[in-house]
């Protein structure tokens, strides 16, 4: 089978030989940790270059836990918005274009799932004049990527196609696992807010009932909350515009407690990396604890594929039901939530089969629906 003729058109790229490199992910916090094997990859690859990341404003505090990444760009870019620039707004994008050409840089990799197109954004540092500009995509789109890589199957983990793209512009893979370094002061924070809940320093579960739509959103976590209790204390979190959705979990269930808002990414990321073992939705919570070494139980909602995304760092019970209508993509279920229609005591039982000796077992889990990573 023969590739289009412009597939990696382009001169080699001498990685090597680079100062300064751009890897652009304007997406979420998730989308973000999942970059991590491709940053380390380009790390090997150029050991003298600096990587900066391309972030949205959700995504961008995730860099604090990826040691390759040296700053960060934060934008809310025209093609990532639904909503669309007014007819006013003749170049959304501009400031950024002028951010990126006074940085100076070598090249671009342009890192995107298979649903998203790499072409605006190539065409934004083609503006700033970044001369090399790498991505992949299943359609041809002209000059704006010196480097275009076609496309693998869209099933493929976000991980491996990452460093699918590294890999056709000769840059091996690493590892195939995520990887966040805590810094001491979000594990400080963290230490310090259990103390002010009252609780020692393990061993203890982490609910991150939360999730970036309601699609995803599994709503028995207050069941699973009262489960584990009995059992190990519960500490529910999230960002304070979570804080309603949080007390709903926690309030009035002994040894559960709530703690909404109290800890920035890094705090969070430190008090997940403490737990004996993390429940919650395919989120950015997800990630986090696969990226922290957190054993992880998940309510998988229909949203998405789940082998595009499954935790692949740590044990992990994968828990969801098969839906005609998955995967949906949409941000609110028109129906019933029918693909989350998981029991909490099933919830339970996995998420004890996987905490830390000091939970003690738990029942054997009913691992129906979806595989267990």
């Amino acid at each position: 089978m023969f590739e289009h003729p412009a597939a990696l058109a382009g001169a080699p790229v001498n990685w090597p030989a680079l100062h300064r490199i751009l890897v652009v992910r304007p997406d979420n916090l998730g989308d973000v940790l999942l970059t991590g094997p491709a940053l380390a990859a380009l790390r090997a690859a150029a050991p003298h270059a600096r990587i900066d990341l391309l972030a949205s404003p959700g995504g961008a505090a995730a860099a604090t836990l990826l040691p390759e990444i040296a700053d960060t760009v934060v934008a809310r870019v025209s093609w990532q918005q639904i909503d669309g620039a007014t007819g006013r707004e003749r170049d959304p994008d501009g400031e950024l274009v002028a951010e990126l050409a006074d940085r100076t840089y070598d090249a671009a990799v342009l890192l995107t799932s298979f649903s998203q197109s790499p072409w605006p954004a190539a065409e934004v540092c083609r503006r700033a004049g970044i001369p090399v500009r790498a991505g992949m995509s299943k359609e041809f789109g002209g000059t704006a990527l010196t480097h275009w890589v076609p496309a693998p199957d869209d099933g493929l983990h976000q991980v491996d196609r990452a460093l699918h793209l590294l890999g056709r512009l000769g840059v091996p893979a690493a590892a195939r696992v995520l990887h966040a370094t805590v810094p001491a002061a979000g594990r400080s924070r963290a230490r310090a807010a259990l103390a002010g809940l009252g609780l020692p320093a393990s061993p203890y579960a982490v609910l991150l009932p939360g999730a970036s739509c309601p699609s995803r959103r599994y709503l028995g976590f207050r069941e699973v909350a009262a489960g584990l209790a009995g059992r190990l204390p519960v500490v529910v979190s999230g960002p304070a515009a979570e804080e309603e959705l949080v007390r709903s979990v926690a309030d009035g269930l002994p040894d559960v407690y709530p703690l909404a808002g109290a800890l920035d990414v890094p705090g969070l990321a430190g008090l997940v990396a403490g737990a004996a073992v993390a429940v919650t939705n395919n989120s950015g919570g997800m990630h986090l604890a696969d990226a922290v070494g957190t054993p992880l139980t998940v309510l998988f909602a229909g949203t998405e594929d789940v082998d595009q995304y499954r935790p692949r760092s740590v044990p992990a019970a994968v828990l969801g039901r098969p839906v005609s209508c998955s995967p949906c993509r949409q941000f609110r279920c028109p129906f019933a939530l029918e693909c989350l229609d998981v029991p909490p005591a099933e919830v339970v039982a996995a998420a004890l089969d996987l905490a830390a000796p000091g939970a003690g077992p738990g029942p054997e889990p009913r691992r129906e629906g979806l595989p267990v990573a």
